[in-house]
Formats: C-alpha cells, sequence, structure tokens
C-alpha cells in the first residue's frame, strides 16, 4: 500500500553485514535512514498486533491506532465485524477522528464535512450537486488495512496486500498466547482500552526485548521489596515469590520462535507449585469457584497446569507485541531514539472480581505509572541509547549461550533463562525482513 520511494534511503546499504549469528551492528539503534527503513520494510510489510476485539465490543465502538506511520480507526460494524480504517479524509487527507475512542455512529471530517460510516463507506457529500456525474461515493470511502487477521481475539493487521499468512507468521507461538486466554475459565479475555499504562522512553523500539538476564541487577531493589509482601496468587508477578525464576540453575528456558518470536519460558519452573498455588486460591470464596471452574472447562491437570502458568506466556511477537505477566504490551516507534509503550491489563471473564482486583494491583505495583519494574526499564533503555552513540567499537554482543542452545521438534530453539536466544531471534527476522 504504501508508495514511499525505497530509493531516498538507498537500496545499496547492506543490511547483511549489521546482524551477525552473535553479534548486530549499533547503528541499527542509531541511525535515522535505517529507522525509516524499517517502517517501511517491517513495519508496513509484516503482520502487526492491532488490539484485542473486546477492546471494541459494541456497535459503533472505535479505538484510534498507530501501525506502522499509518493512523488507523478500529471499529465494530453493523455486522459485528472489526473494521480497520485509515484515518484520512479521501477529500483533503485531514483525519476524520480525533477521539482517542467512544462510540459513533459515523465519522464527519472537520474539514469539508464528508462523512463515512463504520464500514468506511462514503456516505455524505457536501454540495454534492458541484461534482459531475464521473464521481461516484463508492470509489471514495475510507482506505482499509490491507489485510486483517484474528487468532483468538488478539486481531492482528498487515498493510501488504501479499505474504504469509498470520497462521504461519505465529506458528509454534500461537501455543504461549493460548496460556493467557486459557487462563480464563471460559476461555475468554478483557481489555479495557481506557485502562492502560503510557511510558515513552527515549530509545530505540529493538531495546525492548525478552531478556531472562538482566532482572537481577535492573531489577534487584524491586525483587527485594517483593518478597517481603504477601502473596499475590492468581497473577503471574506473583510467581517471583517462588524460588529465583532467572537463575540458570532453575528449570527456566529462553526460547526462540520461528519469524521473531521469542519467550521466557517460566512453565518448568512454575509446574510444581501448582498445587501450592491451588491451595490458597480455595482460602476464598472467588478463589474456590475459580478453581472449580477451570477444572470442569479444562479437565483436572490442564488446569492446575493453567494456574501454575498464572496465564503469563511472557511472550514477545515481532514486531510490536508483548504478552508478559497481567497485560498486553504493545511498542510503538516514534523515532530511531523515541519509543513509546502502551500496557493494558488484562481481565480474566467468568472469575470473580477479587480474582481480577489482584491481578490489576500486582500489574500495578510492578507496570504501573508509580511502580519501580517499569520504570527501571525505560531509565536502562536510555542509558542504552546514550551508550551506543559512543561506537569507536560498534559491535553489540548476543552470544551469551549459543554453545547450550536445544532445538525443538517444533523448530522453536531454547536454552538456560539468562541466555540470548530471544534477542538472535528477533535480531534474524530483523535481518530477513531488511534484506527480503
Amino acid at each position: 500500500m504504501s508508495t514511499r520511494n525505497s530509493n531516498i534511503i538507498g537500496t545499496d546499504r547492506d543490511y547483511e553485514s549489521l546482524v551477525k549469528e552473535d553479534r548486530v551492528h549499533s547503528s541499527i539503534f542509531t541511525d535515522e535512514a535505517i529507522f525509516e527503513d524499517e517502517m517501511e520494510r517491517i513495519f508496513h510489510k509484516t503482520w502487526l498486533f492491532a488490539l484485542h476485539e473486546s477492546e471494541v465490543p459494541k456497535e459503533g465502538d472505535f479505538k484510534l491506532l498507530k501501525l506502522g506511520r499509518f493512523p488507523v480507526i478500529a471499529v465494530r460494524d453493523n455486522n459485528n465485524e472489526v473494521q480497520l480504517l485509515i484515518n484520512r479524509c479521501r477529500h483533503r487527507g485531514a483525519q476524520v477522528c480525533e477521539a482517542s475512542q467512544g462510540n459513533a455512529k459515523a465519522f464527519q471530517c472537520w474539514y469539508h464535512g464528508w462523512t463515512y460510516d463504520t464500514k468506511g463507506e462514503l456516505v455524505g457529500v457536501t454540495g454534492e450537486e458541484a461534482y459531475d456525474k464521473t464521481f461516484d461515493a463508492k470509489d471514495h470511502g475510507l482506505t482499509k488495512v490491507a489485510r486483517v487477521g484474528n487468532y483468538r481475539g488478539f486481531i492482528f493487521a498487515s498493510h501488504s496486500d501479499e505474504g504469509q499468512s498470520l497462521d504461519d507468521y505465529l506458528g509454534p507461538a500461537k501455543k504461549f498466547i493460548d496460556i493467557l486466554v486459557d487462563a480464563s475459565p471460559t476461555s475468554e479475555i478483557e481489555v479495557k482500552p481506557q485502562v492502560v499504562s503510557k511510558t515513552v522512553y527515549r530509545g530505540n523500539w529493538k531495546q525492548i526485548g525478552m531478556d531472562g538476564y538482566h532482572p537481577h541487577y535492573v531489577h534487584v531493589s524491586v525483587f527485594k521489596i517483593f518478597s517481603k509482601r504477601e502473596s499475590t496468587t492468581g497473577s503471574a508477578v506473583g510467581a517471583i515469590h517462588l524460588e529465583d525464576p532467572f537463575s540458570d540453575s532453575s528449570p527456566s528456558l529462553t526460547r526462540g520462535f520461528p519469524n521473531g518470536h521469542a519467550a521466557l519460558d517460566f512453565r518448568f519452573q512454575r509446574l510444581p507449585h501448582a498445587k501450592d498455588n491451588m491451595a490458597e486460591l480455595q482460602q476464598s470464596e472467588d478463589g474456590r469457584k475459580y478453581v472449580e471452574d477451570m477444572i470442569a472447562h479444562h479437565g483436572k491437570e490442564h488446569a492446575e497446569e493453567l494456574i501454575a502458568w498464572h496465564g503469563d506466556p511472557h511472550l514477545g511477537v515481532f514486531p510490536n507485541l508483548q504478552l508478559i505477566h497481567d497485560h498486553i504490551r504493545v511498542v510503538i516507534p516514534v523515532s530511531v531514539s523515541e519509543t513509546q509503550v502502551l500496557m493494558y491489563p488484562v481481565f480474566l471473564k467468568g472469575v470473580g472480581q477479587e480474582i481480577n482486583n489482584k491481578r490489576l494491583r500486582a500489574h500495578e505495583a510492578f507496570y504501573g505509572p508509580a511502580s519501580n519494574g517499569s520504570p527501571d526499564d525505560a531509565e536502562i533503555f536510555e542509558r542504552v541509547q546514550r551508550g551506543l552513540e559512543g561506537d569507536a567499537n560498534p559491535w553489540i554482543q548476543l552470544g551469551r549461550g549459543m554453545n547450550r542452545e536445544e532445538t525443538d521438534s517444533d523448530g522453536t530453539v531454547s536454552a538456560r533463562i539468562s541466555d540470548e536466544i530471544t534477542q538472535r531471534a528477533q535480531m534474524q527476522e530483523w535481518k530477513r525482513l531488511m534484506t527480503e
């Protein structure tokens, strides 16, 4: 869909040489021309996470998004379908929607009054008599995002008419998305667009990765505080009260998937605590009901697993989505050295209020605006960005754990929790897309 001339960047840039097996060149984080090329070759070509379908539950509900450079309206139309429409009037190009979210029967451009319905069709033209008979309103509807796909309520979009299917794009990472959705006894989650933590940091978007090496250092003070607090069972954040999940002696793994997706896999560290989690939940009425309903819906063995996993896939879906602890995280590149991060708490459907309250409080404790965990990350990303400007020795090391990787039957690669498989998976996909 994009018509930007790639020659503006220069087709002779050798992206192949900037990403090695165990290192990357720091210019990919600091070069403005490379950032512009990323927008075209990655964010305007591959699949991007757009929103969860529960964010626009009723007819006319809408939410504004940014997908690459494109401002987008996500709106549920009168056929109960979620439309993704470029927020640009087909007359002079003004945005037709300014509110970040709400409910509307139509979108009217403030400039000259052209009006569009929730399907994006042009339904009103002011002074239509001034146009000759060759003008057809059907040809001037809002432009739709080229491709839209849905996996278990997660809506993805691509600005490219061609490319791999969403199913192939997600691949074996789908079973990690299932961990979050199936934490509900009805296999349904809810995301509220107005309940969101927003962060902007002065650093490159690729700084945000699934990194099991940093918590002992970046978050050490937070973990000391949390170790003294009461349990938050029912929330993934509560799992840090267990034995150290970030120790290489733990069964926790770092995992790389095809297409650049990656995860910190805590399943095997948490499974031995399943019965303890179940017992703690039994201490409250909402907890007992949650356990009963999970067993009824998923069966006893899988319910125990899901409760132990706390609905936390700790998954990064390249390039702009992470499912971490109790929230959906959306990464929005602003410039080569500025990134916005949106964190939406996830609420489970079919559970008592106490369960969701505990999940929300745990999210706020680590990721909220008055927390310590998320600000820690933003601060270290900014320190990295400042350090990368001093590129006398420009190569960044990502080789930790290469000597202990294992490949699973589904094509995923795993190693110990502090190993940099996740970064290598992401950067190899970056290289593939930039050189395709």
